[in-house]
């Protein structure tokens, strides 16, 4: 059994050492997930939120949770956040859940998906100059953050790109998240994305 790592300390003592303030290119999930995470890391970080999220269904609750992303990052007046939108691009998500369909949520399509998104900000990220990529996706409680974490550990080997780590659910960080979307009205989905988890 692995020993079970605090990434939230982690990313503490990463942010701790920092004279200035990096880029981040921030992968976010949603715009309720990303509220939380983006005042915490406004402090230490020039933060571009990418929305890259080809797995979720139908396209009309695509563009409906990118909206109120956009919405959030407009009306919070905490720090200037930047948005790089891209195209959608279901067909990408359903070759990696090939096979995987019938899956439970939380299982191994889950972890390609995640790996699809996480891989997407980080060459993106490398590819625009960025000095660090990270997610969002850890501020559920619904997600395992060891293997997120393990993801994005294993694209920054393989990328050389730096990664931050983060639990960010620790800390009343997905209870402030709530809060924050009640503040700013935002639409909370009730399933992750894709429709096979929704089903």
């Amino acid at each position: 059994m692995k020993p079970k790592i605090n990434y939230q300390k982690k990313l503490e003592e990463l942010v701790s050492t920092f004279t200035s303030k990096p880029k981040l290119l921030l992968h976010s999930c949603c715009g309720p997930c990303s509220t939380e995470v983006i005042d915490f890391l406004k402090d230490y970080f020039e933060i571009t939120v990418f929305y890259y999220n080809p797995n979720i269904e139908p396209v009309e609750e695509y563009l409906h949770r990118k909206t109120e992303q956009i919405r959030f990052l407009k009306e919070y007046k905490e720090a200037e956040v930047d948005f790089l939108d891209c195209d959608y691009d279901n067909s990408s998500f359903k070759e990696i859940a090939k096979g995987l369909e019938h899956e439970k949520e939380g299982g191994a399509r889950c972890n390609k998906c995640f790996y699809l998104r996480m891989y997407e900000t980080a060459k993106k990220a490398k590819d625009l100059g960025f000095a660090y990529f990270g997610t969002t996706l850890t501020v559920s409680p619904h997600k395992n953050s060891m293997i997120i974490n393990e993801i994005g550990e294993h694209i920054s080997g393989y990328l050389k790109i730096s990664y931050i780590y983060g639990d960010f659910k620790k800390n009343d960080g997905y209870k402030k998240s709530i809060e924050f979307s009640k503040i700013y009205n935002l639409y909370r989905q009730d399933y992750c994305g894709c429709l096979y988890g929704k089903e």
